[in-house]
């Protein structure tokens, strides 16, 4: 489960981490061989994404198309705001752990804490920023609500989206967000489209995505469509509650210099992520072999290639506040009571 016994791990070590980390019970660090990637030991099976030096580069790459999004901002809420005086934030899902170092970089007063299944973060990060290993779809048991809490492409490996924002508006027994701190969810539904028809249902990206999408639904978590976020933080409780889509092309194909510029870094991002994204939903669940998903990438990366294919990765932002005058937990559960006996 959460808590706050958060642990740094050194990414450099492929095996096992410097400390083992204890939540409820002693986690597994070491990482599971599979068709040449290495993927998460503890809750084996839960994402489908491998967790080696490849993939925590990519991320890294991935890291800086947000930036260009945004404008060199880490995101789009008050607290990213280079001005913010920020408290306590929680990153879900913080892989590579760099977006959690330059929010604690960019903000000192901040204390940040990242969470993720793999200790794939670095040992050396500022000291106001820590990680522990852990599920965020286990209960959370922190000491102290947060300010902010964000999360970055998790799509695919949350159990259950209602209840996540649920906990992180409030879990049953305590606060997680304080009243006036922002939920932000930074995600993708990996459904590429092209708005001329130059990506129709025979192309290998879209098969590839299809195939993908079918497969995670048998791991039990499927691709959810992110707009369909934003009527769950309203009815969670949230205000201020917004939801914006942005364009990410396959490669430089766009006119526009800045969407032409995120094109030169996507197509480098995603051709770097057909085999990562692939192998696991493909091998386990559709039972091909892996010469078969290498063969297959290489047709996906053509069409990612193609300047006449004009496909794109809608990726959204979802935000929410909570309102300043929110019922803590135990108040809300004695006006039940109070009701009740009425």
């Amino acid at each position: 489960m959460c808590q706050d016994t958060p642990a740094n791990v050194d990414r450099e070590d492929q095996l096992v981490a410097d400390e083992p980390v204890e939540t409820d019970s002693e986690v597994d660090l070491e990482y599971r061989q599979e068709n040449g990637r290495t993927y998460h030991k503890y809750k084996d099976g839960q994402y489908f994404v491998p967790n080696d030096e490849t993939e925590i580069d990519r991320l890294d790459m991935q890291h800086e198309i947000f930036y260009l999004t945004w404008d060199g901002k880490l995101g789009v809420t008050p607290p990213c705001e280079p001005d913010a005086k920020v408290g306590r934030v929680l990153d879900l899902g913080t892989g590579s752990g760099l977006w959690a170092i330059e929010f604690g970089d960019l903000h000192p007063e901040a204390e940040v804490l990242g969470m993720d299944l793999s200790p794939t973060q670095p040992s050396e990060v500022p000291p106001n920023v820590k990680f522990e290993i852990d599920d965020f779809d286990e209960d959370w048991l922190y000491s102290q609500p947060f300010d902010y809490i964000h999360s970055r492409i998790i799509n695919g490996g949350v159990g259950d989206w209602k209840k996540l924002i649920k906990k992180a508006y409030d879990d049953i027994t305590n606060s997680n967000l304080q009243p006036g701190g922002w939920f932000e969810i930074q995600e993708s539904e990996f459904s590429p489209a092209a708005d001329d028809g130059t990506l129709p249902p025979e192309k290998a990206l879209s098969r590839f995505a299809v195939l993908v999408r079918d497969a995670v639904k048998a791991f039990g978590r499927p691709f959810v469509e992110v707009p369909t976020l934003k009527d769950i933080l309203t009815e969670v409780g949230f205000e201020d509650v917004a939801l914006t889509r942005y364009k990410w092309p396959t490669n430089p194909w766009p006119k526009d210099p800045k969407h032409k510029r995120i094109g030169q870094w996507n197509f480098h991002n995603f051709a770097g992520a057909v085999e990562t994204m692939a192998l696991a939903p493909l091998t386990r669940v559709h039972g091909w072999t892996k010469e078969e998903v290498l063969v297959f990438s290489a047709e996906v990366r053509k069409d990612l290639r193609d300047p006449k294919v004009h496909a794109y990765f809608p990726i959204y932002t979802v935000v929410g506040r909570k309102p300043l005058k929110a019922a803590t937990p135990a108040a809300a559960t004695e006006t039940a009571q109070a009701e009740t006996s009425a």
